[in-house]
Order: C-alpha cells, then structure tokens, then sequence
C-alpha cells in the first residue's frame, strides 16, 4: 500500500514526512529556500516604483507590483509544487496532508497540479517546521485527530 505523505513548509524551508501508525515521523526529504530570508532590498535591483492614477476619464487602476520577496515565496511554492506533482504522477504516495503558515499555505495550494490535487488530504494553517523531531509525531497525531 503506497503511504501517506504530510509537508511541513514556510516561505523558507519544508520538511516531507511520512508517519507511521505509532506517531514516527521518517523525513524523506527536506527544502531550503534562503532566499525567502533576505531583505527586499538585496533581491531587487531597483527601488520600489508606483503608479499614478487618476480619476478622470480613460485613468486605468493597476493591481499593486508583486515585491521581490514575496515572488521569491512563489517561486519557493512552484518549487515545492513541483516536486509533489512528479511524486503524485509516479504513484510515490496515496494523499498528502499540508502544513504550513498563512499565506505560504495559500500559494502553495495555487500552485498544485491536477494529481496533487486529487491526492490532497486536509490542509493546516500551522507552521510546523522549527519543531523538534521528538515533539513532532505527537503534533502532527494531535492536529490530524479528528
């Protein structure tokens, strides 16, 4: 029987576990995205611009730049997505459950493909990825409980 998967993630870093049924956690792989970490300023080439708008006729509203750190969170998510997409159209695992802080867990839901989709389990907005590996079965059992 193929097994069940649970990612831990941030903006930063993402843990992939399978569990056993006496509350083990295995890490079968782990994500490091550092870049998520740096300052805006060491990510853009440039200042932030803006754009004028006015209210007369023809004046046209824009939606408001997407700013560097906040694309290297996408990227993170594409990355992550990705990953889970490839495992889920080799039949590497049954459902996957996700765990991570808001809005990380938002963009990573958007960038899910279709056999991720249709594998995933329930979603926590929960950041789990500084706990210990001791304290992290138990977690995972207590969130998961229903």
């Amino acid at each position: 029987m193929k097994p069940d998967w649970i990612l831990i993630a941030n903006a930063t870093r993402a843990r992939l576990l399978q569990q056993d049924t006496n509350e083990r956690v295995k890490e079968l792989h782990s994500f490091e995205h550092p870049q998520g970490r740096s300052k805006i300023g060491d990510l853009a080439d440039d200042r932030a611009g803006y754009e004028a708008v006015s209210s007369g006729a023809g004046s046209a509203a824009y939606q408001p730049r997407t700013d560097a750190k906040q694309k290297e969170h996408q990227r993170f998510a594409r990355e992550l997505a990705a990953f889970l997409e490839q495992q889920a159209q080799l039949g590497n695992y049954r459902r996957i459950e996700l765990f991570a802080s808001s809005p990380f867990l938002g963009e990573l839901k958007a960038e899910l493909g279709a056999a991720t989709s249709r594998l995933l389990g329930d979603t926590h907005d929960l950041d789990l990825t500084m706990v210990g590996k001791a304290e992290l079965g138990h977690r995972l059992a207590q969130e998961m409980a229903p």
